[in-house]
C-alpha cells in the first residue's frame, strides 16, 4: 500500500499544485469561503465522494474502505485567507484586493483534496473510514473548528483520532516534524479602555491622566507574568496597541490598549485571567480612574495526544526516512485545532515548505510569502498513508 500510494502521489502532484495555484489566486476571508467551499465540492462531486455542507462553508465527505465500521479516522484542513495584500510577483498571485493565502491554508485545502483522491482510488486496500475535514474560519474567532464541534462534526461518524498538517517555513521543503503534549499556545485577545478626565497638559493637577496610567498598566502587567508565572511554563503577554490623545497640549478623555495572552496551560490561562482583571481594575482606581476590560478568550492549546502522534511520526518515517523526521519546536502561535484536540486524540503535524536557492524563506502572515511546491507532493502522500494506516491500527 506504501508504494501504491507513493505513486499515487506523484502520479496527482502537477494537478494537486495547479488546485493549490487556483485557490491562491481566490483567496477569501474567514466565514467567507464561498467559492473555496464549492471548488472543493465540485473536486468531491468529481470523485465521487459523498460530503454535507456545515456550518455554511465548511465541507465534510466520507472515503470508506474494507469494513468501513472498524474505525474512523478525520483528516482535516483549513480553507480561510488573511486580510494581507500580497507583494510576490507570482503569476498566480491574489486577485482579491487586501486578501491573500499567506498561512498556507491553500497547500492544506488542496493537498486534503489530493489525498482525498488516492484514498478514494486506493479504498480497497485500507480498511475503515476516513472523515475529510474541509474547515472554516481558522484564523478568526472563534474558530471555525468550534463552529463544526457544536455542527456535530466529530458525530456521526465519531472519529477516534483526527490529523491535520501545517506549513512551516523554517522547515526543508518535503520534510515533517512531530511532537507529542504540548505543540502551540492558547491565544487570547485583550481590550483595555482607561477613563481619565481630560484637560490642558500644562495643568496635570486638574486632570486624570489615563496615559500616565496606561504606562504604568503596561509595566505592571508584565510584572504579572513574570512574577506570578511559573517559569518553565511558556507565558507571552504582549500589549500591541496604544490610542488616545490627539494634541501635544492635550490630556485626552480615554486611553485604549489592545494585546493578547498565549499561554501553553489551560489551568494557569484561567488564573491568568482573573490576575489581569484584579491587577487591571485596582491599578487603574488606585490612580484616579476607570477601566474597561474585555478578554476575548479564544483557542485553547494544541495538544498531541503522545499514542496517535507517536503512530504518525512512525508512519512518516517509513514513508519519507527517518533522516526527514524531526521534532517539532514548542510554538506560541495559535491553532483552533485545539479544539478538536480537546474532544478527540489528535495529532498536528508540520510540512516543511522552505527553499533557501529559490529565494522561499519569507515567514507565514507576511505579504511575500510562498512554499515550494514539490513540497505538496509529500503533503498529499503523507496525509493519505496517515489516513489509510491509522485505521489499520488500533
Amino acid at each position: 500500500m506504501l508504494e501504491r500510494i507513493q505513486a499515487l502521489a506523484k502520479q496527482i502532484a502537477p494537478q494537486v499544485i495547479e488546485w493549490r495555484r487556483h485557490l491562491h489566486a481566490h483567496p477569501e476571508l474567514s466565514y467567507q469561503e464561498f467559492q473555496t467551499s464549492a471548488f472543493v465540492q465540485e473536486k468531491l462531486k468529481q470523485l465521487d465522494i459523498p460530503f454535507q455542507v456545515m456550518s455554511t462553508t465548511g465541507v465534510v465527505g466520507l472515503i470508506e474502505g474494507k469494513n468501513p465500521d472498524s474505525r474512523i479516522v478525520a483528516l482535516r484542513a483549513d480553507m480561510d485567507a488573511l486580510p494581507i495584500t500580497e507583494e510576490t510577483a507570482l503569476p498566480y498571485k491574489s486577485m482579491n484586493e487586501g486578501v491573500m493565502h499567506a498561512c498556507g491554508h491553500d497547500v492544506h485545502t488542496a493537498c486534503l483534496l489530493g489525498a482525498a483522491q488516492i484514498l478514494q482510488t486506493s479504498r480497497a486496500d485500507w480498511s475503515g473510514t476516513v472523515k475529510l475535514i474541509f474547515q472554516p474560519g481558522e484564523e478568526k474567532n472563534p474558530g471555525g473548528a468550534s463552529l463544526l464541534i457544536r455542527d456535530g462534526v466529530l458525530e456521526n461518524p465519531k472519529p477516534e483520532a483526527i490529523v491535520a498538517l501545517h506549513v512551516n517555513t523554517l522547515l526543508e521543503a518535503g520534510k515533517a516534524s512531530f511532537r507529542s503534549g504540548k505543540v502551540m499556545a492558547s491565544a487570547d485577545e485583550l481590550y483595555f479602555t482607561i477613563k481619565g478626565k481630560g484637560g490642558h497638559a500644562a495643568s496635570p493637577h486638574l486632570t486624570v491622566d489615563p496615559i500616565l496610567i496606561s504606562a504604568h498598566l503596561i509595566t505592571a502587567l508584565q510584572q504579572l507574568i513574570s512574577r506570578h508565572n511559573q517559569p518553565f511554563n511558556p507565558t507571552v503577554l504582549s500589549i500591541t496597541s496604544i490610542q488616545g490623545g490627539t494634541a501635544t497640549n492635550v490630556i485626552p478623555e480615554q486611553v485604549k490598549l489592545m494585546g493578547t495572552f498565549r499561554a501553553m496551560d489551560e489551568n494557569w490561562r484561567k488564573e491568568a485571567h482573573e490576575k489581569i482583571r484584579r491587577l487591571s481594575v485596582d491599578l487603574v482606581r488606585s490612580m484616579g480612574g476607570e477601566l474597561d476590560l474585555h478578554i476575548d478568550v479564544g483557542y485553547p492549546c494544541v495538544h498531541n495526544d503522545e499514542k496517535v502522534n507517536e503512530a504518525c511520526r512512525q508512519l512518516s518515517v517509513d514513508y519519507i526516512g527517518n533522516d526527514q523526521v524531526s521534532e517539532t519546536e514548542l510554538r506560541m502561535g495559535a491553532e483552533d485545532f485545539g479544539y478538536y484536540a480537546q474532544q478527540i486524540p489528535a495529532c498536528f503535524f508540520r510540512l516543511g515548505t522552505r527553499n533557501e536557492s529559490k529565494g522561499i524563506i519569507h515567514g507565514v502572515h507576511t505579504p511575500r510569502f510562498d512554499v515550494d511546491e514539490s513540497a505538496l507532493e509529500i503533503g498529499v502522500g503523507l496525509m493519505a498513508w496517515l489516513g489509510a494506516s491509522l485505521n489499520s491500527s488500533k
